[in-house]
């Protein structure tokens, strides 16, 4: 753990299976742990063995997580697709797929199309998830929305003056189709409050979670992810391996903002992530002052650009070496998020 209850992030230097039972409540886990691939110590030697691997990591998240959670999981195609149905049974509902396009020049033509006998790789993968939203008793939340304002005896074009609205509620917010949308909080409390008011009397306040208090727009709000748009970003990333001062090799020593200045050993990490793509992630699903969690840090970039974007970075690494690096890069991360006046006049200079 890091010297000070006050810094922006939590190394853990061990097996994050000892310390997920001590970090709060996530609102966002980015993991990138193992891919069936023998990238590291531990890893299994094919994706067969992946969900074994991921299963007790994947009950600790499910126990831990929020009904506003997200997920991030990067890993290759078939290893994404191997953890994928243990994932939906535990109650995460998938919603897209980022592909990482590394270029052509990942393979750098080193490839021997006789002996390969496929299309060369150069992507990866990191799925989205959030949890599975639900009503009383684990019912669908689109289902049990239509069927509380059915229990009411109210006909379903009621749902629109409710709101405020034409037609737009019974369309939207009722619907079982495609077209079903999320009720904003403002409209699930006019919906709750019009039931209550005129729905025939029963024991049970329609439009509650818990028999007894109906939530508030807050409250209902908070029950889904937060999102925020980042105009011009598809779900396709293009941006070759990492080659330049980013891609970290042994030691770190600060050269300006953001920037780490390598020794000139071999590369610290296999596979690491560019800054900048964590930061889309952790800046698309978490808010200032948000937890976001980093099971597998390996040399930390997740957390680092949780940091450097003003959330609480809580974050594991079993890897001794590995652990060195991320702990010096968090340190040089906090740092520069909140500087102290003589690092902030150094740094204008």
């Amino acid at each position: 753990m890091p010297h000070d209850d006050d810094a922006p992030y939590h190394l853990y230097r061990g097996n994050v299976m000892n310390t997920y039972r001590k970090w709060p409540t996530p609102a966002a886990i980015i993991s990138d742990g193992a891919y069936g691939v023998r990238g590291f110590h531990g890893d299994t030697t094919g994706p067969e063995e992946l969900s074994d691997w991921y299963e007790p990591h994947v009950r600790s998240w499910t126990k831990a997580a929020s009904p506003a959670t997200t997920l991030w999981f990067w890993n290759t195609e078939v290893g994404w697709a191997t953890v994928h149905p243990m994932l939906v049974k535990a109650g995460w509902e998938y919603i897209e797929l980022v592909t990482w396009d590394k270029g052509i020049a990942h393979i750098a033509g080193n490839v021997n199309g006789q002996t390969l006998r496929r299309f060369p790789v150069v992507t990866e993968v990191c799925a989205f998830y959030q949890r599975r939203p639900v009503g009383r008793e684990g019912q669908p939340l689109r289902q049990w929305l239509r069927d509380e304002w059915k229990r009411a005896g109210l006909a379903l074009n009621l749902a629109n003056g409710a709101c405020g609205v034409k037609n737009a509620a019974t369309r939207k917010y009722l619907t079982q189709d495609h077209l079903w949308y999320f009720p904003p909080g403002e409209m699930f409390e006019a919906l709750a409050n019009y039931a209550n008011e005129h729905g025939i009397e029963t024991g049970w306040p329609y439009f509650s979670l818990n028999g007894e208090t109906i939530p508030t727009a807050k409250e209902w709000d908070a029950l889904r992810y937060r999102w925020t748009h980042q105009h011009g970003l598809t779900n396709v990333w293009q941006r070759g391996p990492l080659h330049d001062d980013e891609r970290l090799k042994g030691t770190l020593r600060r050269a300006a903002p953001r920037v780490y200045k390598p020794s000139r050993h071999s590369s610290a990490h296999l596979n690491q992530k560019p800054l900048e793509f964590m930061e889309r992630l952790v800046r698309a699903s978490t808010s200032p002052g948000d937890i976001v969690w980093e099971p597998f840090g390996g040399l930390a970039s997740a957390s680092v650009a949780a940091v450097a974007l003003g959330r609480l970075a809580y974050v594991a690494e079993i890897d001794r070496e590995f652990a060195k690096l991320a702990s010096e890069r968090l340190r040089l991360a906090a740092a520069e998020a909140n500087p102290t006046e003589e690092e902030a006049a150094a740094l204008a200079e």
